[in-house]
């Protein structure tokens, strides 16, 4: 099969966490790439379609995603933007 990916994805099994709105569920990141990864979950139903990926071993790596699909316990997901509170807002008027 044809890799369409613009990045490569890196294989990997690092623990990790799907982070939404106060509830955190555990999992395992499977590969990674600059825009995405694929995670395996006990049970995909409980992983909501935009959440927080955060990293176990160093949980200031933060990554806001959206679920492209599910193959049975995998969920592959895409990287959407940059998390507001590591990126400083541009200050008024720098010019």
């Amino acid at each position: 099969m044809e890799e369409k990916r613009k990045y490569p994805r890196t294989e990997i099994s690092e623990p990790a966490y799907v982070s939404s709105g106060g509830s955190v569920i555990p999992c395992v990141v499977r590969n990674i790439s600059r825009e995405g990864a694929a995670i395996d979950v006990d049970n995909p139903a409980f992983v909501p379609q935009h959440f927080r990926l955060v990293m176990a071993k160093d949980p200031s790596i933060v990554h806001a995603c959206r679920v492209t699909w599910i193959q049975q316990n995998r969920v592959g997901l895409t990287f959407i933007g940059t998390d507001a509170a590591a990126e400083p807002p541009p200050p008024d008027g720098g010019r």
